[in-house]
């Protein structure tokens, strides 16, 4: 069952107890079973039934302790098993692959597995084995059917080792799969969820969640490869070095085992001869008084131990080995007594001591009989003349054999634990250090500072983390949901100054443009409003879509701020001429045009004095442009169409519906429909056609805003 199959939620309440209670009972099945197969005389093993549930259910980590547990106990018995722990640690790993694949609930699947885990346990299970018998067959079902094999003629020995264990671990493993799949399709779901070692050290994660912090990119190394890396490479180093300086320990033992036995044979061999007859053995050999008996003795020492290859009596002449005793083997034929036998070169520099009579430390040579141990032991007569020396050859043909087998046993040793060490590694990491730091990456990396509510919204998401680990890593986190907590806390607080300074920026706008209106004695709320239409206007426009592009929150803020600042060009102009009760003449018309200009220089200079401009930018098009016509006909510089700021097309058409409403030293108020009238009819000519439409759409707020009383 792959995690793909387990809702969030319910992967939440997967606990250490569950997994722990998975893998005692998958310990428990595996050891019944094959206890069960051997009690029945099946050819079979079964005891990898527990590791593939365990791996299914609650994944490596369960899966490898159980698959290793499991042999190591076995091997308590037998003293083979614990060699095999690797195989099952092997099929934990598939197990868990080819699970989280989905192929435990599909026939295709199944077959799948039921080949690769014949492989595993066939394949690299015979190689091993052939390692651990010293290139033999084993001492199992699997080793019986190789011997037929080969005595059948199938092939050499390895291969048909080779056939035998794929052919009894295909149906091992189709029986393994079968108990695996009916098991797994009818545990209850609740008890499968609560079968993974979730090691929180936090609030859970969605798999959704875990996931996405997987994925998250690294600039060169993932943490989690650094520590796969660091743990493999340690417990190899260690693993290495151990069992480096065991083999050689090993070799040593070996070493002096053959030594000692070669030694205490040749002495033994040496008691056995009368060194008084040594010369009567010479000259009459085996018609010699106690001859025979004396050879009797000496077999009987030959075929003590298999070990033994020759075993001969020597004298040590200048000219050679003169033969006393050469006892026959089954491969070769002792020379008979009397028989002078050439030294082999690998005896040059023990010549001399030997011609002496004294004693030298058993040789390691590979000449002319193989690989042998030899050890010479003198035998004396009675005045303490060398009369002789007795001579066992120990093989060392099986050194290198049992030298492979250690390697073997020690290298499947390291490897079931080192897989194990690996896994429990890892799962400590990733609950204590991986998934915490890059939860804690995450959501800081997708900190929103846009709004209030986005910027709550992430402290939560922060402090929702909980981490726990209870070390440096849990000190990092309290810093960092500190630091974004107060980081919130000053933006809180910069606001509320920069909202406090805005409102006093807008409050002394409108005191200024208040002061440049006052002058004009009939204007009245005339700042107010028109900001109040202006919004009214970008509204409805946004809400249209109209200029959508262009109607940015920022440029709407700026239009609604900047409005009370369109007249401020009149400063420049004088107040007799504002409050001319008549028409104004063609040259005072000239002279109060010369206000939009004006206001555009007074805005310049304010730019010039600030290193953020806001929204002086587009008061500055709102002062010099909002008499400009849709046509091409107003002023200051004839501008028409949409080459005239939008800002200014929406100012134009609130200053002049207010201009309208209101009432002028020159005129006296138009009536609300007739001011609505005008503005519709200068559509397309004096208007943007596109912001009168927005502003005929809102005339129910239009009016409402005309008839209240904005003064202060």
């Amino acid at each position: 069952m792959s995690d793909e199959h387990i809702m969030p939620a319910a992967r939440k309440r997967g606990t250490l107890w569950g997994a722990l209670l998975l893998s005692a009972a998958a310990l428990a099945l595996n050891l019944g079973l094959k206890a069960l197969s051997g009690a029945l005389g099946l050819p079979l093993y079964l005891d990898s039934v527990g590791t593939v549930l365990a791996a299914a259910l609650g994944g490596y980590l369960p899966g490898i302790a159980v698959g290793y547990l499991t042999n190591l106990l076995l091997g308590l018995r037998d003293g083979i098993s614990m060699y095999y722990s690797v195989i099952n640690v092997f099929l934990a790993v598939a197990a868990v692959w080819l699970s989280e694949q989905g192929y435990f609930r599909k026939i295709g699947g199944l077959l799948l597995s039921i080949g690769c885990f014949a492989v595993i346990g066939g394949g690299i299970g015979s190689m091993l084995t052939w390692l651990l018998y010293g290139f033999g067959f084993g001492e199992d079902a699997v080793g019986l059917l190789a011997q037929s094999f080969y005595s059948s003629g199938v092939g050499e020995p390895f291969l048909c080792q080779l056939c035998a264990g794929l052919l009894i671990d295909l149906v091992d493993k189709a029986l393994v799969v079968l108990i695996c799949a009916v098991t797994l399709r009818l545990l209850p779901q609740r008890v499968c969820l609560r079968c993974r070692p979730y090691g929180w050290r936090q609030a859970p994660l969605s798999e959704e969640q875990r996931r996405e912090i997987v994925r998250h990119d690294t600039r060169r190394i993932s943490l989690r490869v650094k520590i796969v890396l660091i743990l493999a490479v340690i417990t190899l180093l260690v693993a290495a070095s151990a069992i480096a300086i065991n083999w050689v320990q090993y070799h040593k033992s070996i070493l002096d085992y053959h030594k000692q036995l070669g030694v205490s044979i040749s002495r033994l061999a040496a008691g056995t001869i009368d060194p008084e007859r040594v010369d009567d053995y010479l000259a009459e050999g085996e018609a010699a008084e106690g001859y025979a008996y004396t050879e009797q003795r000496l077999d009987s020492i030959l075929r003590s131990s298999p070990q033994i290859e020759y075993l001969y009596v020597y004298r040590i002449l200048p000219d050679g080995c003169h033969v006393v005793f050469d006892l026959d083997t089954p491969e070769l034929e002792g020379a008979d007594p009397g028989t002078l036998i050439d030294f082999d070169e690998s005896f040059a520099d023990y010549i001399p001591i030997l011609l002496r009579g004294g004693t030298i430390e058993p040789l390691i040579a590979n000449d002319t009989y193989g690989w042998l141990l030899t050890a010479y032991e003198p035998i004396y007569d009675a005045e303490g003349n060398c009369v002789c020396y007795a001579a066992a050859d120990i093989s060392m043909g099986q050194v290198t054999q049992e030298e492979i087998t250690y390697l073997t046993r020690a290298v499947s040793l390291f490897f079931g634990i080192f897989f194990l060490i690996l896994a429990l590694g890892l799962w400590m990491a990733e609950y204590s250090v991986v998934l915490p730091i890059n939860s804690m990456a995450l959501t800081a990396g997708t900190f929103a500072y846009d709004n209030e509510k986005a910027r709550s919204e992430s402290v939560e998401h922060i402090a929702a983390l909980d981490i726990h680990t209870g070390d440096e890593i849990e000190n990092l986190y309290k810093a960092l949901a500190k630091t974004t907590e107060d980081t919130i806390q000053y933006i809180r607080d910069v606001q509320e100054k920069n909202e406090t300074i805005s409102h006093m920026q807008h409050g002394l706008i409108l005191v200024l443009a208040d002061m440049v209106e006052s002058r004009d004695q009939c204007t009245g709320d005339h700042v107010r409003k028109t900001a109040a239409y202006v919004k009214i206007i970008v509204e409805q426009m946004k809400r249209e879509g109209i200029y959508d592009d262009a109607l940015t929150e920022a440029f709407m803020q700026d239009v609604v701020d900047a409005a009370p600042l369109h007249d401020v060009g009149k400063i420049e102009i004088s107040d007799l001429l504002l409050n001319k009760p008549g028409k104004l003449t063609d040259e005072e018309f000239q002279k109060m045009k010369e206000h939009t200009t004006a206001g555009g220089e007074v805005i310049s200079h304010a730019i010039a004095l600030v290193t953020d401009t806001g929204y002086l930018e587009e008061a500055k098009n709102l002062a010099t442009y909002h008499h400009e016509r849709w046509d091409g006909k107003g002023y200051p510089t004839g501008l028409a169409g949409e080459d005239i700021p939008l800002g200014a097309r929406i100012m134009a058409v609130a200053d002049v519906f207010d201009a309208l409403v209101s009432r002028r030293s020159y005129k006296k108020p138009f009536s609300f429909e007739q001011a609505v009238d005008i503005i519709r009819s200068e559509s397309g000519t004096h208007f943007d056609p596109q912001v009168v439409r927005a502003f005929l759409d809102a005339l129910p707020e239009v009016r409402r805003t005309s008839e209240l009383n904005m003064e202060v």
